[in-house]
């Protein structure tokens, strides 16, 4: 497993995150634990996960079952680089969503409580709070830190124009300010790529892009609703049906180069400049270990080329990617 620094800072994380969504829901908590085991094994050491997954309002399903796999000793802790999120609501109190002070520090201590830790690694505001100051945020964000409770702090489907925000108030703060930018980011989906990139890059953050597959879209979905391994309803056939064209070609390169679809979508990303490293969300074992080889593939400069073709993106950068 290679590795890199998260942004600027000196944490060194894996080039790839285990996603941990599906841990509750849809994978049980043996089962997890497993994967966990077997993410470590591999040289995977960084783990993301929120306070709101499990989907239970006020439980915490997702994190407490990752708690239990530290309690098991063994350093599981210790080699363990644990990312959390804040912001979705916990109960239907007002005050016990967003990013209020209040919220910052009681979802704070929740967490830690469930995880079964003393700190967190990377604490992330899972979406903006355009009612609450930054200042307030930072000041929060501060006493979690000499507190010892937190060692970075993230944002997660920001806009660029949100990360300069946070970044330049932290900075009128003397705070370190942001280290990661978590963002929905895959072959059909690079908006990014005109203002979020660019903004991660001028401050130093590292970019970790969530559904790195578009919910199965860029794993072969055409050869697995041929052969009848896979059905797709509702908005997923739908985006099948607006990408069949584009996804055909895809999957028709990815057999000339001899690689599955699911290993080159996620190997692109790693391609890309500023890219940490995808979330991938086993359900299985044999999923976690089929994800390991995207960490192998060197795609060469005619590859990416070809696959830009088939994906076009924005076209760069703002304002390039639209003006002159």
């Amino acid at each position: 497993m290679d590795y890199t620094h998260l942004g600027r800072s000196g944490l060194s994380v894996s080039r790839l995150c285990l996603g941990t969504m599906n841990f509750g829901p849809e994978t049980s908590e043996e089962d997890s634990h497993e994967i966990m085991d077997r993410a470590l094994e591999l040289g995977i050491n960084f783990f993301d996960t929120a306070n709101v997954y499990g989907w239970v309002p006020g439980e915490g399903v997702t994190e407490q079952i990752i708690g239990r796999w530290f309690a098991r000793g063994g350093e599981r802790r210790e080699k363990t680089v644990i990312a959390t999120k804040l912001y979705g609501s916990m109960s239907q109190w007002p005050n016990d969503t967003f990013l209020s002070a209040r919220n910052i520090r009681l979802a704070c201590d929740a967490s830690l409580k469930r995880l079964q830790t003393d700190y967190i690694d990377l604490y992330q505001m899972h979406h903006v709070d355009r009612s609450t100051p930054w200042d307030e945020i930072w000041e929060a964000f501060e006493v979690l830190r000499q507190q010892g409770k937190v060692l970075y702090f993230g944002s997660s489907n920001h806009a660029g124009w949100h990360i300069a925000q946070s970044m330049e108030t932290a900075r009128r703060r003397g705070q370190t300010g942001l280290v990661s930018e978590q963002s929905i980011y895959n072959l059909l989906k690079r908006e990014v790529e005109l203002e979020v990139l660019p903004a991660c890059q001028g401050y130093g953050l590292g970019v970790i892009p969530w559904s790195p597959l578009n919910g199965g879209l860029l794993g072969g979905i055409i050869r697995k609703t041929e052969k009848g391994q896979r059905r797709l309803t509702g908005r997923a056939k739908d985006a099948l049906k607006t990408h069949r064209k584009a996804l055909r070609a895809y999957e028709d390169f990815c057999d000339e180069i001899g690689e599955l679809p699911a290993h080159v979508g996620l190997a692109w990303l790693l391609h890309q400049e500023g890219v940490t490293g995808p979330i991938i969300g086993p359900r299985t074992l044999e999923q976690l270990d089929g994800s390991i080889r995207a960490t192998e593939i060197r795609l060469k400069k005619d590859e990416l080329a070809r696959v830009d073709e088939i994906f076009p993106g924005p076209g760069g950068p703002a304002p390039e990617a639209y003006a002159w």
